[in-house]
Formats: C-alpha cells, structure tokens, sequence
C-alpha cells in the first residue's frame, strides 16, 4: 500500500485555531451572530465534543440607522412657469420654493445631513447646470447660498427652507425656450 505524501505544511494546533478565529472575524455579517451564539452554546451543552483550547472572538457588528424617506419617493418639481422673462434673471427674479418632506421611521430624531448632488454650472461650481448655456439653478437655504454637492447639516424633523432661483453668467445674453435641470437629494444620519 502506497503511501500519500501531504501537500505543504500542517498547522500546530494554537495556528490553526487563530487561523480559524480570524476567517470567522472577517466572515462574519449581522446575520451570522445568532448562528455563532448558536455553535457556541453548543460547543458548552456537549463539552466531550468541544475543544480544551479557549479562543476570544472579537465580533463587530454595525448597526444602521432606520431610512428615511424623501417626499414619498416621488419626484420633487419646481416650476418656474411659462413666463420667465430671460433678462430680468438676476438671481432674485422667480425665486420658488423647494416643497419636499423627509420621513425617518422609528421614532429617529437629531443630526441629519442632506446634500443635493448634480453638475454645476458651466460659469459656477456652486450652481446646479440646466440645459442651456449660461443659465443654471441657485439653490438656497433659509435665504444663504447652499452649493450643490456639498453637505448641509441639520436636526430632524425640523427641514432646511429650501429654495430655486435661475441664475445666469455675469454679462451673458439667455435666448428663449424650455430649460430644465436635474438633481438629486441625499440625506443621511450624522
């Protein structure tokens, strides 16, 4: 009878079992801590099966905030109508408000932050882009500047007062017609 010859090395007992405490670190997700309590409990109601050898586990688990909700998952629209008179534009002219709602479940309450990301205008970083030329969107907080993709902090469930004004690049001359621009709203715990 032929003998097998073992490929690499065996493991001394102590490695081996830091081997396997430390893949069950990376391993583990939320999802698996009932498990592990599980096979640990029944490492100690069956001791003539359990090992001698004591072994720390460190389990780290992340727990996340409930989610919020904006505007009930529909679409947030400002209309500035049909009759912006393109060079009264200057950045107080057709001046709306941005009506949204925000609902965290749970019960959550305190430090929010919120930010509206898109792509900024071809004449300012802070002002969202439209599709014509040298017009763009200004998007304001209580009356102050609030850049796009930048954060705003606040304490929920009371919401910034958020409002649209269009804007265009200093000296420019806006042609007429349809313009539009689009954004996105993130909000996160703090």
């Amino acid at each position: 009878m032929q003998q097998r010859k073992k490929r690499g090395r065996t493991l001394p007992q102590h490695e081996r079992q830091r081997l396997l405490v430390s893949i069950a670190t990376v391993l583990m997700t939320p999802f698996m801590v009932g498990a592990m309590l599980a096979l640990t409990a029944w490492g100690v109601c069956f001791p003539a099966m359990a090992q001698t050898t004591v072994a720390t586990v460190t389990v780290k688990v992340t727990l996340s905030a409930p989610p919020c909700v904006i505007n009930y998952n529909n679409l947030i629209e400002v209309n500035f109508g049909n009759d912006v008179i393109t060079n009264r534009i200057d950045g107080e002219y057709k001046k709306m408000p941005i009506v949204y709602s925000i609902q965290c479940t749970g019960g959550a309450s305190g430090a929010v932050r919120m930010a509206i990301l898109g792509n900024d205008a071809n004449f300012d970083y802070r002002v969202l882009r439209t599709n014509k030329t040298d017009l763009g969107i200004e998007l304001l907080n209580n009356g102050q500047l609030l850049p796009i993709n930048s954060w705003l902090n606040f304490s929920y469930p009371t919401l910034p007062k958020l409002e649209a004004v269009p804007v265009k690049r200093f000296g420019a001359s806006l042609t007429g017609g349809l313009f539009s621009a689009g954004a996105t709203m993130k909000v996160e715990y703090r």
